[in-house]
């Protein structure tokens, strides 16, 4: 179980506490975290993150399939987490359609107004 983080901050019980993330919760909230870190930032885990924040520099050509390799790669040690589908859409908003115990899930994550 984690804590759930909205916006860079954590989420309040009422109680005093703060809210914790289980099953589907948990794991929407952990891929988005390994979408969100850029690679290579946390010399102690040098494969957690994604190569999204450089899709900025890439030609717009090839940004849906960087996109969907960086996806890939980000969330490769998912267990039981399947990559169905990516899209890039205007200003950056970056679309990952997953499959997770047979149930469709989706993510929206900003890649910064590529």
């Amino acid at each position: 179980m984690e804590l759930m983080v909205r916006d860079g901050d954590y989420l309040p019980d009422g109680a005093g506490g703060f809210r914790r993330a289980e099953g589907t919760e948990e794991l929407l909230q952990r891929v988005l975290w390994k979408l969100a870190i850029p690679r290579g930032s946390f010399p102690l885990l040098p494969g957690l993150g994604s190569g999204l924040h450089r899709l900025g520099r890439a030609r717009p050509s090839e940004r849906l399939a960087l996109a969907r390799q960086y996806v890939a790669e980000a969330l490769g040690g998912e267990e039981a987490l399947t990559v169905t589908d990516v899209e890039l859409g205007d200003g950056g908003a970056l679309r990952v359609y997953l499959e997770w115990h047979g149930q469709a899930l989706a993510v929206t994550v900003d890649t910064g107004g590529t």
